[in-house]
């Protein structure tokens, strides 16, 4: 079995690493190549044979339609000459490369965002996108895979029949192993004097971090307390100025450290679970998802999390039995798992205030805290390689048998 993983690229972001853990996986059963569209656009999750189409991105609208139809191009004659049998196609521009590329090799399509959520698919190319685009390119998909069971219900309402639902995967013995590693003397620092509230993801306007920074200073003013971004993207400087202009004092890579600052902004670091396992919280702010790999990290931490409502993953992974609400959330969810919250927003004073108070009752209560870790803890099992990655085999040797 040979089995393409076409992605637009390998560089920072969730569906990347997840196409690096797929390839490691599905080698044990099948041939693996990973694809790119232009390997010099970043390949920073390489690790198994990685093809580049080799066709750069942007430009004029014409330009960067005249690069699709030549992607689409150069990877059928990839998979003709490969002799593939199934192409698995990750994100948006991916699938519609599939889609034009055709061929006898069997189509998955993955989605591994809300679409509906998503607030980067608006204005009137968006409809298009959302509306025509997507569900033609999904639609034609021999099989489409959502990572979340609310992602697949998306899917069902824009037409694409029978979606499957394969939640991503984790390695859990390799998160405890680097969890256990011991702090250098600069992260040391952070930890001890007060609490932690700990968030990581990529620093863009999907994951919210900007709120956490009102939620902060209230929250200081009940409780020392101090929070820890782990992560780097475009919105870094803007999140630098932020704080800055909030009065909180910052530490960071980028202005100085200080051990003793309110914000501790590291950006990039190669082992981020080592820190989320030190901190007494980890908080979720994301204003939508997929099946968030950094919630279930921190859960794999044996850290407590406090997650917003957000479309889609967090409640799936937190309250999979809750009664499911008919609007937005107003007030904290205390689940089995860990707490849901509405999506934080400065200018939604009532969101802010609940996430004060949850924390603050979490960061005086010990007990609770640690109650959380280990719930979650074993929730994550649910979504461990040994669970998940069959779930896949089975769907391709299913393909091929058609």
């Amino acid at each position: 079995m040979r089995i393409s993983l076409l992605v637009t690229e390998l560089s920072m972001g969730g569906a990347a690493r997840v196409v690096r853990d797929h390839a490691e996986a599905f080698a044990h059963f099948a041939e693996v190549r990973e694809v790119v569209f232009n390997r010099a656009d970043g390949v920073d999750y390489a690790g198994g044979q990685v093809t580049s189409l080799d066709v750069t991105g942007g430009g004029s609208p014409r330009r960067r339609v005249a690069g699709f139809f030549e992607r689409a191009t150069r990877y059928r004659a990839f998979k003709r000459e490969w002799r593939c049998d199934i192409s698995v196609s990750h994100l948006e521009g991916a699938q519609y490369v599939d889609l034009l590329s055709r061929g006898r090799a069997k189509r998955v399509a993955v989605v591994h965002g809300s679409i509906l959520g998503n607030e980067d698919i608006s204005g009137a190319l968006g409809t298009i996108r959302r509306h025509l685009l997507l569900p033609l390119a999904l639609r034609s998909a021999d099989a489409v895979v959502a990572v979340s069971r609310d992602i697949a219900r998306e899917l069902r309402t824009m037409g694409v029949r029978h979606p499957r639902v394969i939640n991503n995967f984790f390695d859990l013995e390799r998160i405890r192993a680097l969890a256990a590693e011991p702090l250098a003397e600069v992260e040391a620092g952070i930890f001890g004097s007060v609490p932690v509230i700990v968030t990581s993801g990529r620093m863009a306007e999907q994951k919210n971090q900007a709120p956490l920074l009102a939620i902060l200073a209230d929250l200081r003013q009940r409780q020392p307390c101090r929070l820890l971004i782990l992560g780097d993207g475009p919105r870094r400087g803007a999140f630098l100025d932020q704080v800055a202009a909030s009065g909180l004092s910052l530490s960071s890579p980028w202005t100085g450290l200080d051990p003793a600052a309110d914000v501790h902004c590291l950006g990039f670091v190669e082992n981020p679970f080592k820190l989320i396992a030190a901190s007494d919280l980890f908080a979720f702010p994301s204003a939508w998802e997929g099946f968030p790999l950094a919630l279930c990290e921190a859960m794999a931490c044996g850290t407590a999390v406090v997650s917003s409502d957000c479309p889609t993953g967090p409640r799936e992974i937190l309250a999979p039995t809750n009664a499911e609400p008919t609007q937005p959330i107003r007030a904290a969810e205390w689940s089995d798992h860990g707490i849901l919250m509405p999506i934080p927003a400065k200018d939604r004073q009532p969101t802010l205030d609940a996430w004060v108070d949850t924390l603050g009752q979490l960061l005086a209560d010990a007990g609770r805290r640690e109650t959380l870790a280990a719930r979650g803890l074993q929730r994550v099992h649910d979504f461990s390689r040994d669970a998940i990655v069959p779930q896949w085999e089975e769907l391709f040797r299913d393909l091929l048998r058609k």
